[in-house]
């Protein structure tokens, strides 16, 4: 049985030394630890592997010696800025100030830059929020005073509190219960500690957290508003795409009086989702609703519960029904996506859906040889689509549908239109490939992968419908 346990250290000589006699008393074997005394100086991940009854002894042991984490012990930094006289003793009034409200300082910063005022930035641990409102007031009265975001400052400003601080930020921005922490905890350490062996700043990959979840959050409610496109492809059917400002595009196809979509966005947008299908779909409520998967990502299926009918290749319901049971998908089994996916299905509050409202509708290889090959076919309306499943590049299970007559393409993400992006998908596509190095399972691969669609492609003006991005025109003139 494996454990992760985050531990509080004291910052003395020999602290990693006791909670490895006590890990090795009772057998337990430490499988990974992550400690970076400049990002954190009393924060210590271990992930360690021994029976239950071990892995209990050992919380009794650790919270005995007071190093497990406890909620009381949280508390939370506010960094201000003191736009102060540049004088001798300008910051005096300030110091007695705190003082008097007696508040400990964390961190200060101050230079001169040539003019009459100084920027001087401090760190205040705050443990009651009325304390500091009225501190606030008092501090206005001396010099101008900001609240500055530490996420977004040049730098951590403490580092003795710096994980609880972080995921209290990320918490707030997105809304997330407490019972969440552990998750973000666990997942944001992950990332930094692969990156900073690939050679990347710890500080660069909090911020790029943070910018993440922050861009998540922003969209939401009224906000939320994707570019929509429809592209008529007979005088029976059009195609609806509706492209959010994060997360994979949700397209409709509407054929001769039927419905359906294919992919959708996060969960974290569900309402303000199902707002736009009521104001495409006068009849949304009432409607039969059936969806296609082109692949498992969650930024792809997000709100799949909402629908009656779900439709996929036999691997993207594999992917599902381990998820669904809290298993490993096939993204979280690359140690390189794992936390980073971890972490994203806890921001954007995603859940599997129940596996028994699938139906499979092409049965892939696993041991498919070539990049791309046939499943079979899939007739909607008056298309007719050709349906053919990729060897893994981007994920195992992506499915591909090319309808010759009408010349219209659905690529998932083997194929996204990176330059048809609004400048919100522009930023959100930002993170993923830094913070798990790469978007795709094998981008040489996936690479492949999207040649043999182009080569596949036959004469004629195509409509190509990707995972990312505006729907993308591409002519192939006959030889």
């Amino acid at each position: 049985m494996k454990k992760m346990y985050i531990t509080t250290m004291p910052n003395h000589i020999g602290a990693f030394l006791k909670a490895s006699e006590c890990f090795a008393a009772l057998g337990i074997n430490i499988t990974r630890v992550s400690y970076n005394k400049a990002v954190d100086s009393h924060t210590l991940f271990i992930d360690a592997e021994g029976e239950k009854e071990q892995l209990e002894k050992a919380d009794r042991e650790l919270e005995k010696i007071g190093y497990l984490q406890s909620d009381q012990n949280e508390q939370s930094i506010v960094l201000l800025e003191f736009m102060l006289k540049d004088v001798a003793g300008s910051v005096t009034d300030v110091l007695r100030l705190i003082t008097h409200h007696q508040l400990n300082i964390s961190y200060m910063s101050s230079q001169e830059n040539g003019t009459d005022y100084q920027a001087f930035k401090m760190g205040l641990f705050v443990d009651n929020e009325e304390k500091m409102k009225g501190f606030l007031k008092e501090a206005q009265e001396i010099c101008p005073v900001r609240v500055l975001d530490y996420n977004r400052s040049e730098r951590v400003f403490d580092n003795s509190i710096f994980y609880q601080s972080f995921v209290s930020g990320l918490m707030r921005q997105t809304e997330l219960p407490e019972e969440c922490r552990d998750t973000l905890l666990v997942n944001s350490n992950l990332i930094m500690q692969m990156l900073d062996e690939k050679g990347q700043s710890p500080y660069k990959t909090f911020e790029n957290i943070s910018l993440f979840a922050e861009h998540l959050s922003r969209y939401r409610g009224e906000a939320f508003v994707p570019r929509i496109t429809e592209h008529k492809i007979s005088e029976d059917t059009k195609i609806t795409v509706i492209e959010p400002p994060c997360g994979s595009n949700t397209t409709i196809i509407q054929s001769r009086g039927e419905t359906l979509f294919v992919d959708c966005g996060y969960a974290l947008y569900r309402e303000e989702m199902m707002r736009i299908f009521r104001k495409l779909l006068p009849d949304f409520d009432n409607m039969k609703k059936r969806i296609l998967v082109t692949h498992a990502d969650l930024d792809h299926c997000g709100i799949l519960s909402l629908f009656d009918e779900i439709y996929a290749g036999n691997l993207t319901k594999e992917c599902l029904e381990f998820e669904h049971k809290s298993e490993n998908g096939f993204r979280e089994r690359n140690p390189l996506h794992k936390p980073y996916v971890s972490m994203c299905k806890t921001l954007t509050y995603y859940h599997a859906p129940d596996p028994d409202g699938i139906t499979v509708l092409w049965e892939g290889r696993r041991d498919q040889k070539g990049v791309l090959e046939q499943m079979g076919y899939f007739d909607f309306g008056e298309l007719h689509f050709e349906v053919y499943q990729g060897k893994g590049g981007h994920l195992p299970g992506e499915t591909v549908l090319l309808d010759y007559e009408h010349h219209v393409a659905f690529t998932g993400d083997i194929y996204i239109n990176i330059h048809g992006m609004t400048p919100e998908q522009t930023v959100y596509n930002r993170y993923a490939p830094v913070l798990m190095t790469s978007v795709d399972t094998d981008p040489a691969l996936c690479t492949a992968e999207r040649n043999a669609i182009m080569q596949r492609l036959g004469a004629g003006e195509w409509k190509i419908f990707s995972g990312h991005g505006m729907m993308k025109t591409y002519s192939l003139k006959v030889q």
